[in-house]
């Protein structure tokens, strides 16, 4: 294909980079749509997708017997609030300051200063 002088090499550079992708990109999406078939194939005929997997199951949570008042606490045990009539952790922070820990069976810490 002749080319007229005054083309510049940009754009005929160009012209050859998208006839190219146009040749490329059509061999590339029929060999994803063949890996893709094969795939369904075999998961097929393995029995995939005939029911949805299993959900997780988490962990049942152990008794707790230690905790400690800090920022990250979210929840207050029962056996703290048992044993301090106090039931949010601001209070008991404000009471017992911020690193106090409470064992279950054990005496409560001191109260702050």
């Amino acid at each position: 294909m002749p080319r007229a002088a005054t083309d510049s090499i940009e754009a005929i550079l160009r012209d050859v980079a998208e006839r190219v992708a146009t040749r490329v990109s059509g061999a590339i999406s029929r060999h994803v749509g063949e890996l893709v078939r094969e795939r369904l194939q075999a998961e097929l005929a393995n029995g995939a997708g005939r029911r949805a997997p299993a959900a997780r199951r988490r962990r049942p949570r152990g008794a707790i017997t230690r905790w400690t008042a800090d920022v990250r606490a979210r929840r207050v045990p029962k056996f703290v609030i048992e044993a301090t009539g106090i039931d949010t952790k601001k209070k008991i922070v404000a009471k017992y300051g911020p690193s106090a820990t409470f064992e279950k069976g054990k005496p409560l810490p001191r109260p702050k200063g």
